[in-house]
Formats: C-alpha cells, sequence, structure tokens
C-alpha cells in the first residue's frame, strides 16, 4: 500500500465507496492498489478501530479498507468498537462489507491455510460487547435467520475457483463466535464440535449483526490457522501457531481480492447483488418503538444512519 495522501472527516470528499474490505488478524493493508485518502470520522458511536483507508483499483472505482483490530493489532476482540467501524463505512456509501478473518478449525478436513465462507453463526460471546444500534427508547429487531450474504458468498468462491485455483475453500459451514482473548479449553472445543461448529473466532459478532442493521450485506471469509485444541495429536493452538500460518493465508487473501474487488464493484454497479436491494430498507420496518415513545437523543444518532427515515 502506498503512503497516504491526506486524512479527513469529511465522508464527502469520498462518497460513494459501496465496497469494504474489513482485514483481520495478519491483513492490516491493501497491496497493489492507489490510495486516494483516509476516512477518520467521529461517529455518534465513537471512533473507527483506524483510519479508514480509501484505495483506487488500477482499472477505476474505489474500495474502501478498515484494520478491524487497528494497524499494528492493539485492540482486543472485545474492544474493537464495531458500531463506529460499521456506522463509518455506512456513511461512505458503503452497501458491501467481505470480512476476512483468522478462525481455528473444529474439523479435519479444514487444514491450517483452507479458507471458509461460514454460512451460519453460533454465538458465544458474553453480551459485554454493544451489539445494536437500537437501544435507550428506541427498539428494533432485524431479522437474522441467515447471518451472511449468499450472493457475496456465491460470488467470492465463483472468483477464488478460477483466480486461486490452488485455494481450499470450504462452504456452507458454521461458524462460532467466542468471546476471547483466551483460546478455548478442550472441553468447548469438543462441545462446539458436538453443535455442529465448523470454525471459530473472535470477531464476527456483533460485526454480522451491526451489518445488517446498517442495511450492509455483509459475508466473512475465514482463513484457517490451527486446529483449535480438540485434537490431542497435536499441539494445542497458541499465538505461535497462529503466526506461523498467517503470512500464507494473507498472501492467499491478497491473491483473491486482486481478483475479487473488480468483479464485485462491477457487480455492485450493475445492481446483480440481489441481497443489497433486498437490505436497503429493511430497518425501517423493524422498529417497534411507537413514535410518540422514541428518546429523541437515540433519534438523533440513528439519523447518522438513517438521515431519511425519521
Amino acid at each position: 500500500m502506498t503512503t497516504t495522501i491526506v486524512a479527513t472527516a469529511d465522508p464527502a470528499a469520498f462518497f460513494p465507496v459501496r465496497l469494504a474490505v474489513i482485514g483481520g488478524s495478519g491483513l492490516y493493508s491493501l497491496e497493489g492498489l492507489q490510495v486516494v485518502g483516509e476516512y477518520a470520522p467521529t461517529t455518534p458511536w465513537g471512533t473507527p478501530s483506524d483510519a479508514i483507508v480509501i484505495c483506487e483499483l488500477p482499472g477505476g472505482g474505489r474500495v474502501a479498507f478498515l484494520a478491524r483490530h487497528g494497524r499494528g493489532h492493539y485492540l482486543t476482540p472485545s474492544e474493537v468498537p464495531s458500531r463506529a467501524n460499521i456506522a463509518a463505512l455506512r456513511s461512505l456509501g458503503v452497501r458491501a462489507i467481505v470480512a476476512f478473518s483468522a478462525v481455528g478449525s473444529l474439523r479435519e478436513e479444514i487444514a491450517p491455510s483452507h479458507f471458509v465462507l461460514p454460512s451460519q453463526l453460533i454465538d458465544r460471546t458474553k453480551g459485554i460487547r454493544p451489539s445494536t444500534f437500537f437501544e435507550a427508547g428506541v427498539v428494533a429487531h432485524t431479522m437474522f435467520a441467515d447471518p451472511f450474504d449468499a450472493p457475496l458468498a456465491a460470488s467470492i468462491s465463483e472468483v477464488a475457483a478460477t483466480a486461486v485455483p490452488a485455494l481450499n475453500l470450504h462452504k456452507d459451514k458454521t461458524l462460532v463466535c467466542m468471546e476471547g482473548p483466551a483460546f478455548s479449553t478442550r472441553a468447548e472445543s469438543h462441545t462446539y464440535r458436538s453443535w455442529g461448529g465448523d470454525v471459530i473466532n473472535m470477531s464476527a459478532v456483533p460485526e454480522s449483526k451491526l451489518a445488517r442493521e446498517a442495511e450492509i450485506a455483509y459475508q466473512m471469509v475465514c482463513m484457517s490457522t490451527d486446529y483449535d485444541c480438540w485434537r490431542t495429536d497435536i499441539e494445542a493452538v497458541s499465538v505461535a501457531t497462529v503466526m506461523a500460518t498467517m503470512e500464507t493465508n494473507a498472501k492467499s487473501a491478497r491473491a483473491l481480492l486482486a481478483a475479487l474487488l473488480p468483479r464485485l464493484l462491477a457487480d455492485i454497479g450493475a445492481g446483480s447483488l440481489s441481497s443489497i436491494a433486498a437490505l436497503e430498507g429493511s430497518m425501517r420496518h423493524a422498529i417497534m418503538t411507537a413514535p410518540a415513545k422514541r428518546n429523541p437523543k437515540t433519534i438523533e444518532k440513528l439519523k447518522y444512519l438513517f438521515p431519511d427515515y425519521f
């Protein structure tokens, strides 16, 4: 990634940027793209993990990149300001997010360096992470039966097959999200396997839930680094085992993104990602609180996301 040009808190400098990439452990930047600026806002929910880097593709079109844990990895999973992250991306005009995350494998067939496109999610966080924009006098209930975006996953899978043919990519798997930052106990790891979990991380919640509330199509790309601790014939997961696989995974992620980003920008421009249109306006009809009972202060915050709803 080249040297940044300018940092601003004004989204109008870049608006609209329709596609965003959230980088997880090991993926802290996009390479080979021209940086046109950085967006560093203060949202009603605070500041994002780091400045959002706005990049331009060689063939045209812009994409936003955000390092989930901050560049330098200084935020624990529980400290990631997910509401500020998602709100800031929404304010740029983002309508689709591809989020990368390191994961532990709960299945023999998902080896380290394999990638996974989950379709389901088990939330094992502990309720200490703010997980909704709708609170304090404005109640809403969003649909979340299918937490990840099937059209986005299909595009990612199709591009991976041709652009990174050596990559082992697993589809339609179940992701377990735990609180962390400590890794699982063996008993926990076996329990998650018995529930049908296939991979485990510490990042999908509340990020995926907040993206849904913000009417943004969201798909996580999981990068397997280890076998968690359910296997007794190998060493249990540690930072050392994660780091050993991380560079290989980052190279695969960059190769995938080089082909994926132009494809997704073209799909978004053509309106062929059906989920984007399906999500637009969905939260307008999810609010339960009667207008007369809505907290004015909360409404003001929500106008940052939905200026036309109130």
